[in-house]
Protein backbone atom coordinates (compact mmCIF):
# COMPACT_ATOMS: atom_id res chain seq x y z
CA UNK A 1 0.00 0.00 0.00
CA UNK A 2 2.41 2.62 -1.16
CA UNK A 3 1.64 6.15 -0.19
CA UNK A 4 2.44 8.86 -2.72
CA UNK A 5 5.51 10.96 -2.02
CA UNK A 6 4.66 14.45 -0.86
CA UNK A 7 6.76 17.49 -0.11
CA UNK A 8 6.93 18.26 3.59
CA UNK A 9 5.86 21.68 4.83
CA UNK A 10 7.45 23.21 7.93
CA UNK A 11 5.91 21.71 11.06
CA UNK A 12 4.24 18.88 9.11
CA UNK A 13 4.80 15.32 10.29
CA UNK A 14 5.80 12.56 7.89
CA UNK A 15 3.19 9.90 7.06
CA UNK A 16 5.13 7.32 9.06
CA UNK A 17 5.38 9.37 12.29
CA UNK A 18 3.83 7.28 15.11
CA UNK A 19 1.42 9.78 16.65
CA UNK A 20 -1.99 8.15 17.23
CA UNK A 21 -2.84 6.15 20.34
CA UNK A 22 -4.71 2.93 19.65
CA UNK A 23 -8.17 4.36 20.40
CA UNK A 24 -7.70 7.23 17.95
CA UNK A 25 -6.22 4.97 15.25
CA UNK A 26 -9.13 2.55 15.70
CA UNK A 27 -11.63 5.37 15.32
CA UNK A 28 -9.84 6.74 12.23
CA UNK A 29 -9.76 3.27 10.68
CA UNK A 30 -13.36 2.49 11.60
CA UNK A 31 -12.40 -0.52 13.71
CA UNK A 32 -12.41 -1.64 17.31
CA UNK A 33 -9.15 -1.24 19.25
CA UNK A 34 -9.13 -5.00 19.92
CA UNK A 35 -9.04 -5.60 16.14
CA UNK A 36 -5.93 -3.41 15.91
CA UNK A 37 -4.29 -5.44 18.67
CA UNK A 38 -5.10 -8.65 16.80
CA UNK A 39 -3.71 -7.26 13.54
CA UNK A 40 -0.53 -6.26 15.39
CA UNK A 41 -0.18 -9.80 16.83
CA UNK A 42 -0.67 -11.26 13.33
CA UNK A 43 1.91 -8.89 11.86
CA UNK A 44 -0.50 -7.17 9.47
CA UNK A 45 0.26 -3.73 10.88
CA UNK A 46 3.27 -2.96 13.05
CA UNK A 47 2.74 0.25 15.00
CA UNK A 48 5.50 2.13 16.73
CA UNK A 49 5.95 1.64 20.48
CA UNK A 50 6.44 4.03 23.35
CA UNK A 51 9.07 3.42 26.01
CA UNK A 52 6.38 1.75 28.11
CA UNK A 53 5.25 -0.49 25.25
CA UNK A 54 2.13 1.44 24.21
CA UNK A 55 1.20 1.31 20.55
CA UNK A 56 1.47 4.45 18.44
CA UNK A 57 0.02 4.42 14.93
CA UNK A 58 1.02 6.63 12.01
CA UNK A 59 -1.15 8.01 9.22
CA UNK A 60 0.39 5.31 7.00
CA UNK A 61 -0.64 2.64 9.53
CA UNK A 62 -4.21 3.97 9.54
CA UNK A 63 -4.31 3.88 5.72
CA UNK A 64 -3.03 0.29 5.84
CA UNK A 65 -5.70 -0.63 8.39
CA UNK A 66 -8.36 0.76 6.08
CA UNK A 67 -6.93 -1.28 3.21
CA UNK A 68 -6.93 -4.42 5.36
CA UNK A 69 -10.58 -3.78 6.18
CA UNK A 70 -11.43 -3.21 2.50
CA UNK A 71 -9.68 -6.38 1.37
CA UNK A 72 -11.37 -8.38 4.11
CA UNK A 73 -14.90 -7.01 3.81
CA UNK A 74 -15.21 -5.99 0.16
CA UNK A 75 -12.93 -8.54 -1.50
CA UNK A 76 -13.40 -11.47 0.88
CA UNK A 77 -9.66 -12.02 1.37
CA UNK A 78 -8.73 -13.86 4.57
CA UNK A 79 -6.14 -12.44 6.96
CA UNK A 80 -3.38 -14.79 5.78
CA UNK A 81 -4.01 -13.65 2.22
CA UNK A 82 -3.99 -10.01 3.29
CA UNK A 83 -0.68 -10.51 5.09
CA UNK A 84 0.81 -12.01 1.92
CA UNK A 85 -0.53 -9.13 -0.19
CA UNK A 86 1.06 -6.63 2.19
CA UNK A 87 4.39 -8.51 2.09
CA UNK A 88 4.38 -8.64 -1.70
CA UNK A 89 3.51 -4.97 -2.04
CA UNK A 90 6.30 -4.08 0.37
CA UNK A 91 8.70 -6.19 -1.70
CA UNK A 92 7.56 -4.47 -4.91
CA UNK A 93 8.09 -1.06 -3.28
CA UNK A 94 11.62 -2.07 -2.27
CA UNK A 95 12.36 -3.31 -5.79
CA UNK A 96 11.06 -0.07 -7.30
CA UNK A 97 13.32 1.92 -4.99
CA UNK A 98 16.31 -0.24 -5.97
CA UNK A 99 15.56 0.17 -9.68
CA UNK A 100 15.43 3.94 -9.15
CA UNK A 101 18.81 3.82 -7.40
CA UNK A 102 20.30 1.78 -10.24
CA UNK A 103 18.92 4.15 -12.88
CA UNK A 104 20.51 7.06 -11.00
CA UNK A 105 23.84 5.19 -10.78
CA UNK A 106 23.73 4.35 -14.49
CA UNK A 107 22.97 7.95 -15.42
CA UNK A 108 25.84 9.13 -13.24
CA UNK A 109 28.22 6.58 -14.78
CA UNK A 110 27.19 7.57 -18.32
CA UNK A 111 27.70 11.25 -17.52
CA UNK A 112 31.13 10.54 -16.05
CA UNK A 113 32.12 8.49 -19.08
CA UNK A 114 30.96 11.24 -21.42
CA UNK A 115 32.95 13.85 -19.48
CA UNK A 116 36.10 11.71 -19.64
CA UNK A 117 35.80 11.33 -23.40
CA UNK A 118 35.65 15.06 -23.84
CA UNK A 119 33.95 16.75 -26.76
CA UNK A 120 33.31 14.52 -29.71
CA UNK A 121 35.81 14.79 -32.56
CA UNK A 122 35.38 13.39 -36.00
CA UNK A 123 37.97 12.59 -38.61
CA UNK A 124 36.92 12.95 -42.21
CA UNK A 125 39.04 11.36 -44.88
CA UNK A 126 38.76 12.85 -48.33
CA UNK A 127 39.11 10.55 -51.29
CA UNK A 128 38.82 11.69 -54.88
CA UNK A 129 36.09 10.05 -56.86
CA UNK A 130 37.32 7.81 -59.70
CA UNK A 131 37.04 9.32 -63.12
CA UNK A 132 37.27 12.90 -62.06
CA UNK A 133 40.34 14.87 -62.92
CA UNK A 134 41.98 17.55 -60.92
CA UNK A 135 42.48 20.86 -62.56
Amino acid sequence: MAMPDRRMHPGELPDDAPVFVISVAAQLAGMHAQTLRQYDRLGLVTPGRTGGGGRRYSARDVALLREVQRLSQDEGVNLAGIKRIIELESHVDALRARVSELVDELTEARNELASRRGPGTALVVWQPQPGRRRR
